[in-house]
């Protein structure tokens, strides 16, 4: 299939649920290449990938994982309310689903997890320039 003029995300898998996949693994293997491809569509970009980090954090307490490993899994795969492939809506939801939990967990997201996510930013947009 191809992709419609503007669209942000090819329709890789439409057939996908949002409620498989929510794990660790499923995140870690999809995050940095579904936020590479949004990341001028995100507005809290360093809270997405902050929350990333805290998710991943093994002193971070199991209900702000669930809750951050959820939103970030809805994030990641692209058949939802809202499908990512659409131009400038695409993200629309996620975004919502992400502020939210970021909310809830807000207190669980320390300096060093944001630190993280601004180096990691940085660095994304450092191999952008190179290319």
């Amino acid at each position: 299939m191809t992709g419609l003029d503007g669209e942000i995300l090819e329709p890789e898998n439409l057939s996908s649920d949002k409620t498989t996949g929510a794990d660790e693994k499923s995140v870690r293997a999809g995050f940095w290449r579904t936020f590479g491809k949004a990341a001028k569509q995100i507005p809290l970009a360093e809270d997405v990938v902050a929350a990333y980090y805290c998710a991943l954090d093994p002193k971070t307490p199991a209900k702000a994982k669930a809750v951050l490993m959820g939103a970030l899994a809805y994030f990641i795969l692209p058949t939802d309310a809202v499908p990512d492939f659409l131009a400038l809506v695409g993200f629309s939801d996620d975004i919502a689903v992400l502020t939210l939990a970021i909310a809830t967990v807000r207190t669980n997201m320390t300096e060093a997890h944001r630190v993280a996510a601004r180096n990691s930013i940085a660095n994304l947009d450092g191999d952008k320039a190179k290319a």
